[in-house]
């Protein structure tokens, strides 16, 4: 097999409540990552794959069994596969990574990629964080609040979870995604301060925003916010020579031109 290409993606929100056809949504996402098996050498996971997971010690959450199937499946062929733990699968901790043989990521990471330069992470824990926000994650992410958490019965948890989610992202695909602002992004902000600690980078790439769109911060440096698989179902897949942003579904539509770092002088 020739594995040549990289792939990221994000925000599927796998058995989310307001999706209309949840079996549907998952089997796009699996035939998607059947159709990369054997040209993919790594896939990137960028976050909000699944609209909720808790793992318990010794239960696994009903449901994506095709899709777990599926990454499994890519992950025996031989293909790196990553997940960035998003808000909405925080609480993923070692059932993927010793079933599966996943790596989890909690964070960021900067690491060189057949060549280039990448920061990667969801997008939820970096830029300005809003103070309601930030609570919450801090509390998500207790240890003990997640050692009593477990100690409720699924059957108020989970409708719970996905109520708290559905209401979020209705309001959302009613009113509209938080329009692109430009130089007033927070993460656009947040990508300009790190370059000046490390301006070697030549891609910054996050998921969380559920926007689409391609932002050069300068000659050598691109930022990309992945969109989502939900309604676009974009990603980014580069070889080391070239780099695209397009959709499964729909390319028509949702391919961006993707500038080609240049060296700095």
């Amino acid at each position: 097999m020739d594995r040549k290409n990289v792939y990221f993606l994000s925000d599927s929100h796998l058995g989310a409540s307001y999706i209309a056809d949840p079996k549907a949504h998952e089997k796009l996402l699996c035939d998607f990552l059947e159709s990369i098996r054997e040209d993919a050498l790594e896939v990137y996971l960028l976050g909000d794959i699944l609209d909720y997971w808790f793992e318990y010690k010794t239960v696994v959450p009903r449901g994506y069994v095709r899709f777990l199937g599926e990454l499994a499946r890519l992950v025996d062929s031989g293909v790196k596969v990553h997940w960035f733990i998003g808000n909405h699968d925080i609480w993923l901790f070692d059932y993927l990574r010793d079933e599966i043989g996943i790596n989890v990521v909690d964070g960021y990471v900067v690491r060189e990629i057949l060549g280039k330069r990448f920061f990667l992470t969801h997008g939820d824990g970096v830029g300005e964080i809003p103070g309601a926000f930030k609570y919450i994650r801090k509390i998500f992410r207790n240890k003990v609040c997640q050692k009593l958490y477990s100690g409720i019965h699924p059957r108020w948890t989970i409708p719970f979870a996905h109520g708290w989610s559905r209401h979020s992202r209705t309001t959302q695909y009613t009113e509209g995604i938080k329009p692109f602002v430009g130089e007033d992004e927070s993460l656009i902000r947040f990508a300009r301060e790190f370059l000046r600690q490390d301006p070697d980078i030549d891609f910054f790439i996050f998921g969380h925003r559920h926007v689409a769109k391609v932002y050069p911060l300068n000659q050598k440096t691109t930022l990309i916010y992945l969109g989502e698989w939900i309604q676009m179902m974009t990603y980014v897949r580069f070889d080391g020579q070239s780099i695209e942003f397009t959709s499964y579904t729909n390319p028509e539509e949702y391919t961006i031109p993707i500038p080609q770092p240049q060296s700095q002088q």
